[in-house]
């Protein structure tokens, strides 16, 4: 079963995230940083992403509120990429960012203009 929830959770993380990054973070990965990549395949991608209670793009936005709320840049834009990939258009992610200025802050909010800006400027 565990290898089935791998195996599951390797596959929604290469649709969502992109086979680029993922051949790129298995590629990275050492001895150090194995466990961790297991960890987060097995439950964030093959436990949470894949239950039916919540629609993808919904995941992907709620993803981003609090990527915005914890100021995580670097998961912020990796997560960008991932909801145009689940289908949110760029307006949804103003909408998600605006949002997020009356509950995480107008600071967090500016960065996370920011970090669009940058990911939808390198597309």
């Amino acid at each position: 079963m565990t290898k089935d929830i791998f195996n599951k959770g390797m596959a929604v993380r290469r649709e969502v995230l992109g086979e680029q990054h993922v051949d790129r973070a298995e590629s990275n990965k050492d001895k150090f940083t194995e466990e961790f990549q297991e960890l987060i395949t097995k439950y964030a991608w093959g436990e949470i992403w894949t239950r039916p209670g919540l629609e993808r793009k919904t995941r992907s936005c709620i993803t981003l509120a609090m990527m915005i709320a914890l100021h995580r840049e670097d998961e912020f834009k990796l997560h960008i990429k991932a909801a145009l990939n689940n289908g949110l258009s760029k307006d949804e992610i103003k909408e998600v960012i605006l949002q997020s200025a009356i509950y995480a802050g107008v600071p967090a909010a500016n960065s996370a203009f920011h970090w669009a800006q940058d990911v939808f400027n390198n597309l």
